[in-house]
C-alpha cells in the first residue's frame, strides 16, 4: 500500500518524505485555506519537497471550468494530479485531461457506482471518503471492498485511494481490503508507529544496557 498525506503543510510534508513514509500528498480547498498562502504557491513548493503525485483541485463545478482550471494546475509541475469532484461534469472533465495525458484524481466517491464511472472515465484515483460513510452509520470498508472487487472484475487500471480516513484501525482495515493508497493526516500516519509494548521493550532495552556500562564505539 502507498501512503500520501493529506495536508498542505509543506514543513509536515517534508519531514514524513525525508523519513520515506509517504508516496505522494493529497490537498483540498480546505487545507489550502488553512495553509493562508496563494494556492499555486503552495502546491509549487510541495512538488518541490516530493516526486509522488500531489492532488490539487479544480473550484470550478462545470466541466468546461474544471478542464481550464485543471490545465493551469498542472501547469504548476509534472507530478500535479487534478482533483475533480465525483459529479457529471467531474467526470466529462476527467476524461477530457485524462485523454490529455493528466493525472486526475476524482473525489469525493460514496458508491460503488459512482467509482465504477470515475474508472471508466480513466481515473487515475478514485477517493471513497471511509470517514464521512462512518459518520452516518454506513460502512465505509464496505465501500473500499466493492470497488476492489468491482475493478478487479473488469481489470480497471484505477487506484484505489482511501480517504477520509481518520483512524489506525481505518488504515490496517483498508490495506487489508486491498485499497491501493491511503491518504492520511500527518498526526495519524506517525501514530502508526506507535505501540505502548515498543515503547516498553526499548526502555527495557536501554535500562538492561545502561547497566553493562559498555558503549558502542
Amino acid at each position: 500500500m502507498k501512503f500520501f498525506v493529506d495536508t498542505a503543510d509543506v514543513n509536515d510534508i517534508r519531514e514524513l518524505q525525508d523519513a520515506g513514509l509517504i508516496d505522494g500528498v493529497t490537498t483540498n480547498p480546505s487545507l489550502i485555506m488553512k495553509a493562508n498562502r496563494p494556492m499555486k504557491e503552495v502546491i509549487a513548493d510541495i512538488c518541490e519537497v516530493t516526486e509522488g503525485p500531489v492532488s490539487a483541485e479544480v473550484t470550478a463545478t462545470d466541466a468546461d471550468e474544471m478542464i481550464r482550471e485543471g490545465k493551469i494546475l498542472a501547469e504548476i509541475a509534472d507530478n500535479v494530479c487534478i482533483k475533480v469532484p465525483l459529479t457529471l461534469d467531474g467526470l466529462k472533465a476527467c476524461r477530457h485531461l485524462s485523454d490529455e495525458g493528466h493525472m486526475v484524481n476524482v473525489t469525493l466517491c460514496f458508491s460503488a457506482t459512482q467509482a465504477l464511472l470515475a474508472a471508466k472515465a480513466g481515473a487515475t484515483f478514485i477517493s471513497p471518503f471511509i470517514g464521512r460513510l462512518d459518520d452516518i452509520n454506513l460502512d465505509g470498508m464496505a465501500l473500499i471492498a466493492d470497488i476492489r472487487r468491482i475493478y478487479d472484475n473488469y481489470e480497471f487500471d484505477t487506484e484505489i485511494l482511501a480517504a477520509s480516513v481518520r483512524t489506525i484501525n481505518h488504515v490496517r482495515e483498508a490495506a487489508l481490503i486491498g485499497a491501493d493508497v491511503a491518504t492520511v493526516p500527518p498526526a495519524t500516519l506517525k501514530a502508526l508507529v506507535k505501540h505502548p509494548l515498543t515503547d516498553k521493550g526499548l526502555e527495557q532495552f536501554l535500562a538492561d544496557w545502561q547497566k553493562t556500562g559498555q558503549t558502542i564505539s
